[in-house]
Parts: structure tokens; sequence; C-alpha cells
């Protein structure tokens, strides 16, 4: 069942910076047609997606991180946040946590600082983490970031999913301020379903599989998932997430100025925008330059769009996630009057 969750009462957290960065390598579908079996017809009319940006030698998540989670205090007009939070499926290690890297290097030493895993619903959940902490004092100002680096644990070869996934990280800065203030983010609807853990994973790595002994194989190694299987339970679990925040909140479809769902493919995007009823120019997607990024889907394309002046000041947003767990969530929020970072622009396409 969906877990509807009403804005908190206390303090609301309200977005206040905004940035998103990716690697300056850009692979194109031409690229990836010299090493398989595809073309950029066959890439771009099933996914939507016409390159991607892919980490350099020795570049992990916790870089991409910083530069995003930098240029996303800058963006807040400065100031430190008292907790980081980075939403990754492909964290630099298993332990220590990628977060408390991040935080150090970005001179925020003694934050609170914790990783959420939730795979490409990473964002929202963090999002409702952060508003938590914030309603209940326990944070003023918080740094979330989404970054993955998904080209380390797919395998190059792979067809189905070498074509899908970019690298990237998105960052947003949220304060303490007015419940009814632009930029206040709830409320939101969040939910999983365990049984369905084997449409997406990456099987090695993890307690399961090194309890038993056995050296992992190749395919174990790398991204794997059921794309027939995932498409139908994106689409029906988004748009039924996306019904649940609205009808909490009291808001109609045609009250929804942007819908800005997690960048898994364009036909996902569409589908789902179709199923509920939304014109699919109200959907914000820039799948097509960076590809499906992970955590960091949501927060790049935000901060595409506001650079582009697609989003302005008042616009109302409903943003829409599914994951592996299975996992999916959605929240609302009035669109601040939020300048993007100066490099926004030039760091993502």
């Amino acid at each position: 069942m969906p877990s509807y969750i009403p804005r908190p009462p206390g303090p609301a957290a309200v977005l206040c910076g905004l940035a998103g960065w990716v690697p300056p390598r850009v692979v194109t579908n031409d690229e990836l047609a010299a090493r398989l079996d595809t073309d950029d017809a066959w890439i771009r009319t099933r996914t939507g997606i016409r390159r991607r940006h892919v980490a350099g030698p020795g570049q992990a998540t916790s870089d991409l991180a910083v530069e995003a989670g930098r240029l996303a205090l800058d963006s807040s007009g400065g100031g430190p946040a008292d907790t980081v939070i980075v939403t990754t499926t492909t964290p630099d290690r298993p332990c220590p946590a990628t977060a408390p890297v991040v935080a150090g290097r970005l001179g925020l030493a003694g934050a609170a600082a914790f990783d959420v895993g939730a795979v490409c619903t990473g964002f929202v959940y963090g999002l409702a983490t952060a508003a938590g902490l914030i309603a209940s004092g326990v944070a003023r100002r918080v740094l979330l970031i989404g970054a993955d680096t998904y080209s380390t644990i797919v395998d190059p070869l792979d067809r189905t999913n070498a074509i899908i996934f970019g690298d990237g990280a998105g960052a947003v800065v949220l304060r303490a301020g007015d419940p009814d203030e632009p930029g206040a983010v709830g409320p939101f609807d969040l939910g999983s379903d365990g049984a369905h853990e084997d449409l997406i994973t990456v099987a090695a790595g993890g307690s399961r599989q090194r309890s038993t002994g056995a050296e992992p194989t190749h395919a174990e190694r790398h991204f794997a998932m059921r794309g027939k299987e995932v498409y139908r339970h994106a689409v029906t679990r988004m748009a039924a997430s996306a019904r649940t925040v609205l009808s909490g909140a009291g808001w109609k479809t045609d009250d929804v100025d942007h819908f800005v769902p997690h960048q898994a493919n364009l036909r996902i995007l569409h589908s789902v925008a179709d199923d509920l009823g939304l014109p699919r120019e109200r959907c914000v997607a820039n799948v097509d330059t960076v590809g499906n990024t992970g955590a960091a889907s949501i927060p790049l394309a935000l901060a595409d769009a506001v650079a582009g002046q697609r989003i302005r000041p008042g616009d109302r947003l409903l943003l829409t996630a599914f994951g592996g767990g299975l996992t999916w969530g959605s929240c609302l929020t009035t669109w601040p009057s939020l300048a993007p970072h100066p490099h926004t622009e030039r760091n993502t396409p």
C-alpha cells in the first residue's frame, strides 16, 4: 500500500539552492554502436537518449557529488549546511558511507552526514528525510545530493543497459522555513515492494553473495534489469504514487504546471504522463542528453529546466520516481524565486 506522508508539523524544508554537474566526457550513440550490435536510430527509438556523460578513469561518485554540492551551496547564497545527505546506488565503497567524505571535502566537517539507498527513487526519499529532519528541529540547513556513476557497475558490452545509463550529480539545499512559502517541499508519498527485489540488481558485493564464499561471476558483478517487467511496474507505481500525493494535497492534475519524473527513459516518462492525463509538454525531460543518471536524474532535470527558464517562480511541480527495491515516491512543491548557479548551464548539457 502507498505510504502517504503529509507535510509534518513544525518548520518546512524550503528549497534555496540548486545545481547539477556532469563529467565532461560525452558518449554518443554512434560511439556505443561501434562496440555494440545497435545503431543510433535503434537507441533513440527505444529510449529517447542521444548521448550521455561518463566519469573518467579514477573518478568516483564522491567527486561528482562534491562538484554539484559546491555549486548548490553557492546557489543558496553561501554558508554551511549542518547535514549532508548523499543518495546513491554507486557509493565509493561499501564502507564507509560516501556522505561524510563529501562533507569533509566541502569544508563541512562536523556536519551530520549519511547515505540514502533507494536506487533511482533515492532523491525523493532524500527530500522526505531532509523534510523530517528539519521539521523535528534536528537540522536547519540540509545539502541533499543525488549522485551516481553507473558506468562503474554496468557492463560496457551489455547492449540492453549500456545504452541507457549515464553518470552525473544534482544537488539542492533546503533550509528551515514556513510551510506556506514557495519552495516548501511536501507532502510526500513513499512506497516499496521487496517481493520484486530481483528485477533490478547487482548481485555481487553484498553480504548475500559474500556469505556464500563463492567467487562471483562476471554477470553477478554488473547491473542487471528485467526491462519489460520494470517498465510495467514503473508506469503503474509512478502513476499511482502521483495520484496519491495529488489527492492528499487537494491538487487536481490540471494544477500541475510541470511533471518532473525520474529520467528512466522517454517512453516511461510519456507513458506515466499519459496515464495521469498530463499533456506530454508538461513533462520535464533531459534524458536525451544525459541518459538515466539514477538518483541524480530529478535534480539534474530541475537544474536544466530552471537554467533554461522553463520552470519559473510560482510554477507547481510534481516530482515522481521509481527504482530498484522496488521503491517509488512522489512529492509536490511550488517553485521559489531561485536563480540557478551561473555555472549550472555550463556544467549540464
